[in-house]
């Protein structure tokens, strides 16, 4: 059978062989020597399941019939029993489809054989354990039982003839007898086979060896014991023998098939109010985590000894960002997924936004949003399982290490696209996309799978990547393999609203913000002002702390009252004017240093007041001057106590000057990212021609035998190094052979004539004429190169 594969494989066109390759990138990663080779490569069970992983549950079931039947198997017995399983009539679209799966399974090398003879790949039967949920043939099951047993079992099912496992099967393989023995057995014992029959096959009973006779069998599963309906495999497991199934099933392989995936079902929605949405979350997610960034830049977290963020930080950050805790997580995630946020250290660290932050921040809204959105698509950490529990009982943090899950990002880009095929509006509910997704890809299913899909749902509806369940055009564009001229940002761009460059101050100190406003503009509120509520309108308050605030980080009293002036559409309110004026005018008058700390005021008078203050005895100071009083506490502990007894002392360096409060300098350096790949976008066209061409050669090279070649004699080729890559890749491209001159190991020169197939990774591979094999050589040991004459 395998050197059948391999000669049907050598038969094979350049054409089709480099399909092959192009779907199934890892046969040729390296090049195999020849198709023998490529052969047993192909037949792997690595690979065959790595490519069975990859088919829907029609073309699975394709293969699986050919690996029940009795190999070689004619395209119209497939055709027929295929038909058996159908919904509906086999109609001509059913005929097509089934043809082309067919010549699908060809090109991947699944399935070898012309239509008269098909039959499926040499290792492809020992990969699908239980095909359509069959047991094994009866062989299997009855292999390891006695002679004496097997004679039993045949004169029970009625047979005649030795007692062998091939006698027993021959007669469980007639359905004639199978009937006749389930008449036999008792009603409890037909319903116990009924559950098998679909698969799962096997099951557990105590005492599954028990050796008794159908004369003797008491219980139901004794019944079946006996008359071989149910073989042991194990001291308490036993399984259906596949022909016994198969007569249960009336000859069919598989129920309820069909050729196309099921519908998705679900609310058609409005384009226009799906778009706005879908922006509108968009918005909101990346302003959220530009908050969050903010936030930590001046008040960080610390990190967890386990790596993750504690429960009470993410509850304050979720009350800081006015978001729920499930949706906090999510925005705390993707931002350390897309590098904005990292560990400032593995012990007594902090997260802090890293300097990638301050460059995504200057971006526009849309370019931030794709970069947080394809963050998202290709992350390897699942966010939905925030506060779920491992297997060893222990608590799930944010930013914990145990958050990866390998097949997130593929589960999340196979579910956005099947969203994505569907009708436009289209709004799918959750089972049926699961339904789908059980079609597209039956042999991955499971509950971790269905709990990934429902998490892709809803976060992608909070970032914005769907709108009311549908997904959108600038969703669709980050899709792998979309055709789309425009990016995603370019789609969202025109969805955005506009920022607001002003608000509306009032005379109870407080600002409206009618919509969102610039991040300038944002930002200097959020530093001069406290943010009262959120929502539609944002609600600014200015107090005595805040004003400080602004102060302390630089601005002086006219600077914000201009800015005010500046981005407010109503004139700014007297109260407002004396707030700031007011705090601005005793801020400052009082300057602290360090002595370890001092109080320097040109007022004499206040420093006896804060002498003979008593609140002041902790801080144990000192008159040094009329002016000057010293502190042995440190210069922001006497700061803060001083504010608490209602002075308003400014922090001044060593030369006297007025220190600048930075409440967003925090940073720290991000680690390199390791972002798992959603799809694979496919190899080269020139690296599938030129792999082909090199087994080609060397399936040539091992067929023929053929002796070396001597390389030409005279001085070995050099030139540079440039030329000498130019020259390779023309070779490549043309497949012409050329003379190169290389140093081995012990740094000798050599004279090569070769064929050169590929150019990758510092690497030539290339068919060598003078060693009649193919062989791997370092581009920085050749010498030169030289056309051959």
């Amino acid at each position: 059978m395998s050197t059948e594969f391999t000669e049907w494989l050598r038969d094979r066109s350049d054409d089709q062989l480099r399909a092959l390759v192009a779907v199934r990138p890892e046969l040729i990663t390296p090049v195999p020597a020849h198709l023998e080779g490529l052969a047993s490569r192909a037949g792997s069970p690595s690979a065959i399941g790595r490519v069975l992983d990859r088919l829907d549950l029609f073309t699975l079931s394709v293969i699986e019939t050919l690996a029940v039947l009795p190999s070689p198997v004619a395209h119209r017995t497939l055709r027929a029993q295929m038909a058996r399983a159908l919904q509906g009539p086999a109609d001509p679209a059913f005929q097509a489809a089934l043809r082309e799966t067919v010549e699908r399974l060809r090109t991947l090398a699944l399935v070898y054989g012309p239509d008269k003879a098909l039959a499926p790949a040499p290792g492809v039967r020992e990969v699908l354990e239980a095909p359509a949920g069959l047991g094994p043939p009866a062989v299997e099951v009855f292999r390891h039982h006695p002679a004496e047993r097997l004679a039993e079992l045949v004169h029970d099912v009625g047979g005649a003839g030795d007692g062998t496992k091939e006698t027993l099967a021959r007669l469980l393989g007639d359905p004639e007898i199978v009937g006749r023995l389930i008449q036999e057995v008792s009603p409890q014992a037909r319903s116990a086979l009924n559950e098998l029959a679909w698969g799962p096959a096997s099951g557990r009973v105590p005492n599954a060896r028990r050796e008794v006779r159908a004369a003797t069998a008491q219980s139901p599963i004794e019944q079946l014991l006996s008359r071989a309906l149910l073989g042991a495999t194990g001291e308490e497991t036993v399984v259906l023998p596949r022909e016994v199934a198969l007569a249960l099933r009336g000859g069919r392989i598989h129920r309820d098939l069909s050729p196309v995936p099921p519908a998705l079902d679900g609310a058609v929605r409005d384009p226009g109010l799906t778009d706005r949405t879908a922006a509108g979350q968009a918005f909101a997610f990346t302003r959220a985590v530009e908050e969050l960034c903010e936030r930590w830049s001046v008040d960080p977290p610390g990190v967890l000894r386990s790596g993750g963020l504690a429960v009470r930080d993410l509850k304050r950050t979720s009350g800081l960002l006015d978001l729920p805790e499930w949706v906090t997580g999510l925005v705390v995630e993707v931002a350390h997924a897309a590098g904005l946020v990292a560990a400032s250290g593995a012990v007594d660290g902090e997260w802090l936004p890293t300097p990638a932050y301050d460059g995504w921040r200057v971006k526009g809204t849309e370019d931030r949003w794709t970069v947080l959105a394809t963050t998202w698509l290709t992350m390897d950490r699942v966010p939905g399982v925030i506060g779920e529990r491992d297997e060893r009982d222990r608590l799930l943090n944010a930013l914990h290490p145990d958050l990866r899950r390998s097949a997130a990002a593929e589960v999340r880009t196979t579910t956005l696209g099947m969203l994505a095929v569907a009708g436009p509006g289209l709004a799918p509910t959750l089972e049926s996309v699961r339904e789908r997704l059980a079609w597209e890809q039956p042999r991955r299913r499971g509950g971790h799978r269905d709990q990934l899909v429902e998490f892709t749902l809803r976060e992608a509806e909070q970032i914005g990547v769907t709108g009311l369940g549908a997904i959108v055009d600038h969703g669709r564009a980050l899709l792998p393999g979309c055709d789309r001229t425009m990016s995603a940002g370019r789609l969202l761009a025109p969805l955005l609203p506009e920022p607001l460059d002003h608000v509306l101050l009032q005379a109870d100190l407080t600002a409206v913000a009618p919509g969102p406003l610039t991040s300038d503009l944002r930002r200097w509120l959020a530093l001069a002002a406290e943010v009262e509520s959120t929502g539609g309108a944002t609600v600014y308050r200015f107090d005595e702390r805040s004003i400080r605030r602004a102060l302390d980080a630089g601005q002086s009293a006219d600077e914000m009252l201009a800015m005010l002036e500046r981005h407010s559409t109503t004139p700014v309110p007297q109260p407002l004017g004396y707030l700031v004026t007011d705090v601005a005018r005793r801020h400052g008058r009082m300057r602290v240093g360090t002595a370890s700390a001092y109080v320097r005021c040109d007022d004499p008078s206040l420093l006896d007041e804060v002498m003979a203050d008593r609140r002041a005895l902790p801080l144990r100071l000192r008159r040094l001057a009329p002016t000057v009083i010293a502190s042995k506490t440190s210069r922001p502990t006497l700061v803060d106590s001083l504010r608490a007894m209602g002075y308003a002392p400014a922090s001044e360096s060593l030369d006297g000057d007025v220190i600048i409060t930075q409440l967003d300098v925090r940073r720290t350096d991000g680690q390199p990212l390791v972002r798992s790949s959603a799809t694979f976008n496919g190899l080269e066209a020139d690296v599938v021609a030129a792999a082909v061409r090199a087994v080609r050669a060397g399936d040539a090279a091992h067929r023929a035998r053929r002796a070396p070649v001597d390389a030409p004699g005279g001085q070995v080729p050099r030139s540079p190094a440039t030329a000498t890559i130019v020259a390779l890749r023309e070779a490549i491209r043309q497949g012409s052979q050329v003379w190169i001159g290389y140093l081995d190991s012990q740094g000798n020169a050599t004279s090569r004539i070769l064929e050169p197939a590929r150019m990758e990774g510092g690497y030539l591979t290339a068919y060598d004429e003078t060693r009649a094999a193919v062989h791997r050589f370092a581009l920085h040991r050749i010498t030169g190169i030289a056309d051959i004459n």
